[in-house]
């Protein structure tokens, strides 16, 4: 059975020059944890991690630790760097050459991978252009649907 019979046609998808604010916004409103990267002709680029883009923002240990590890003043330098940050092109935090699929390859073959990978999303990329992504709850949902 194809990647295709049970991917999401509709990707949440960001453009390359978007900024760590946009990114973060667009994260948080779809409650998706990697957004696909297009460039302005709509071809794929890369993916962004919300993982790569939270530690990105995080402080630096010494800084927490100069102060004694109080947890407002973590708070307040987390806050900091994120504005420092939030004007700043994505650019420098895309996967570039993440595992992709084809809409044609298999399913178990792209439910295998994000098993031994461990990883919960993968873009659907035909001849450089995303197309769709698959995601661990796409395959439960279409074999379960298979098997009623």
């Amino acid at each position: 059975m194809p990647v295709s019979k049970a991917m999401n046609i509709n990707p949440v998808r960001i453009r390359e020059t978007a900024t760590f604010s946009e990114a973060a916004e667009m994260i948080a409103y779809s409650h998706v944890s990697a957004l696909m990267v297009v460039d302005g002709d709509n071809r794929f680029v890369g993916v962004l991690s919300e993982g790569d883009l939270i530690r990105k923002m995080l402080p630096n240990y010494s800084d927490l630790t100069k102060d004694g590890a109080l947890v407002s003043k973590a708070f307040e330098l987390f806050i900091d760097k994120g504005m420092e940050f939030s004007h700043k092109p994505v650019s420098e935090l895309i996967i570039r050459t993440p595992i992709t699929f084809k809409s044609s390859d298999q399913l178990l073959k792209a439910a295998t991978t994000m098993i031994t990978k461990h990883l919960h999303l993968l873009p659907v990329v035909d001849d450089g252009v995303l197309v769709g992504t698959i995601s661990r709850g796409n395959i439960c949902k279409h074999l379960l649907a298979q098997s009623r």
